[in-house]
């Protein structure tokens, strides 16, 4: 007699379980096939960057608003069982889906935060790569400059000057090499018995009559401090230096070029002997001199002079030798670096800050749902003002943070 009624009781609830559980299910089935279309609509776009845009705008927000119709039903299913706590279950479900669309508010507006945080910093960056490469153009410049304001005989170099005179002298030299270069080859071929290279020959003799021409500047240069000195020995040798010097440069070099108009001043009517010829030739060089000196040579001799001799500032005029300005080439450089790398971590910081905050409170919304069906109540208090706010919203954080506080 107990098997039937057994028997009966079972078939009773099985009927009952299953359409428990056909109920249940009837209120659940539906979220997957919606869920399905909305991420198929999401990321269902037909271009790539339809899916980018879709997956970056939407896909955390839908992803969200799945999770809270999850937890919404199930919540709502368990309210037979809260025993008089349905009114906090339906208050936390409230303030999960409020929560959820704030967040969601959130992420948009941190995305757009973040972007344009980005394009200040790209455009940051931009010109900090153009003052850094500004900077170095400018220093490879001034640098040479500042060593020859640091070993010249006189503060304050006439650069102008200074590179007048270099130029001069190239140019000078430039002119006669080309004059003197018939004669120099003849008379090395005369010497050595083949011919020499031209090339070797010009490159040679254009260093010897730049050498040549620079220190006749500085013959007069070092002529003129020893008259304003009194310093006799030294106005009578370079006197001597400097009748040297003009001698060998009009007899090789501007005879050459008065030889140059001899043709001309022969068809003129005019013949010029040996005197002639090199009193021609002596007053170019006199004109020539003169006007460069009182040009630019009198003021960038003393600066080519001192940076030969590495003189410190004054010390021509029979002052104590001093120390030039101390320059800096590593200090400045290497505390603007570490400036650099203490802003770009700090920035890196900030970043990660801006673009994780977002994210985390969307994916801290859809957990609210699930800590709603178990416990009731929301767990993370939203929305989080830092990453230490994360954090300490973790449980096993807390515990640790509280553990380590005792």
């Amino acid at each position: 007699m107990q098997d039937p009624v057994s028997s009966v009781q079972s078939q009773q609830w099985s009927w009952i379980l299953s359409t428990l559980w056909s109920w249940i299910w009837a209120g659940l089935a539906w979220i997957i096939d919606w869920q399905a279309q909305v991420f198929q609509t999401i990321l269902g776009a037909s271009t790539p960057w339809g899916v980018v845009g879709g997956a970056v705008l939407l896909f955390l927000p839908a992803a969200v608003m799945v999770a809270g119709i999850w937890g919404t039903m199930v919540s709502l299913y368990t309210v037979p069982f809260r025993l008089g706590r349905a009114g906090s279950l339906l208050q936390a479900l409230l303030m999960s889906w409020w929560d959820a669309m704030r967040m969601a508010w959130f992420y948009w507006a941190g995305l757009v935060r973040f972007a344009f945080v980005m394009v200040g910093w790209v455009w940051g960056l931009l010109k900090l790569i153009v003052q850094l490469v500004w900077g170095t153009l400018k220093g490879a410049v001034t640098s040479p400059l500042a060593v020859l304001d640091a070993t010249s005989r006189r503060p304050g170099v006439p650069w102008p000057a200074f590179f007048l005179l270099i130029f001069w002298s190239a140019i000078e030299a430039t002119i006669f090499t080309f004059t003197l270069k018939p004669t120099m080859s003849e008379l090395l071929a005369d010497l050595t018995g083949y011919e020499v290279n031209a090339f070797l020959l010009i490159v040679i003799l254009w260093i010897f009559l730049w050498v040549l021409i620079a220190g006749s500047f500085a013959c007069i240069q070092v002529l003129n401090d020893a008259i304003l000195t009194k310093q006799w020995g030294q106005i009578v040798f370079m006197v001597l230096v400097e009748i040297a010097v003009a001698l060998f440069e009009v007899l090789f070099l501007y005879r050459e070029l008065v030889d140059a108009m001899t043709p001309w001043l022969a068809q003129q009517g005019v013949e010029l002997g040996l005197v002639g010829t090199i009193g021609l030739a002596f007053f170019g060089w006199v004109g020539v001199r003169g006007m460069t000196w009182f040009l630019f040579g009198r003021f960038g001799a003393p600066a080519m002079i001192g940076l030969l001799g590495r003189r410190a500032f004054g010390e021509e005029m029979g002052a104590a030798p001093g120390r030039g300005p101390a320059l800096d080439y590593w200090k400045g450089p290497i505390s603007a670096l570490k400036t650099e790398r203490e802003w770009f971590r700090k920035e890196a910081q900030e970043a990660f800050e801006l673009i994780s905050l977002p994210i985390l409170q969307l994916l801290a919304a859809g957990f609210n749902f699930g800590f709603v069906i178990f416990a009731g109540r929301a767990h993370f208090a939203l929305p989080f003002r830092s990453i230490e706010d994360v954090l300490a919203s973790t449980p096993f954080t807390g515990r640790v943070i509280t553990e380590g506080g005792r």
